[in-house]
């Protein structure tokens, strides 16, 4: 086995990345750092490096620690690369979405300004319930009694 890897390789084999393309473009796009630096797609990984990756608004880190040159299953990735990411990163990925869908009917385009501030106010009262919202907004918007905020 060889004492060095790329880097795309590894983390598309350590199943980081779905696809070897998007381990490269993680790369170019200085979300992989490699022993704190920003690093390129063909760098070259040694077992004991500290790979930090940036995914969405969680920043994983692995130590390397054996290399390998084809994609394992997910069961032996631990065998491959120790997982350093601490757990206030990982309770990232379990936040509550602080977004809310109106029923809109389709067709009718873009919100309107009147629209807009009917939705203000009911984003404003997310924390209350449907009985707090006037009944004309909530009529207009689909949003009934048995709907909670």
């Amino acid at each position: 086995m060889a004492d060095t890897a790329r880097l795309d390789k590894y983390l598309w084999a350590i199943r980081v990345f779905k696809t070897r393309t998007e381990a490269t473009d993680a790369c170019k796009g200085n979300k992989v750092r490699h022993n704190g630096t920003p690093a390129k797609p063909s760098k070259l990984v040694k077992v004991g490096d500290v790979l930090e990756i940036r995914k969405g608004s969680v920043q994983y880190i692995y130590k390397v620690k054996a290399l390998l040159e084809h994609r394992v299953g997910a069961k032996l990735v631990p065998d491959y690369a120790e997982n350093q990411t601490s757990q206030a990163e990982l309770d990232k990925l379990r936040a509550p979405i602080e977004t809310f869908f109106l029923k809109r009917d389709r067709g009718m385009g873009r919100p309107t300004k009147k629209d807009r501030r009917d939705m203000d106010i009911i984003w404003d009262n997310l924390d209350a319930s449907a009985e707090d919202i006037p009944d004309d907004i909530a009529f207009r918007f689909g949003i009934t009694d048995e709907d909670s905020l």
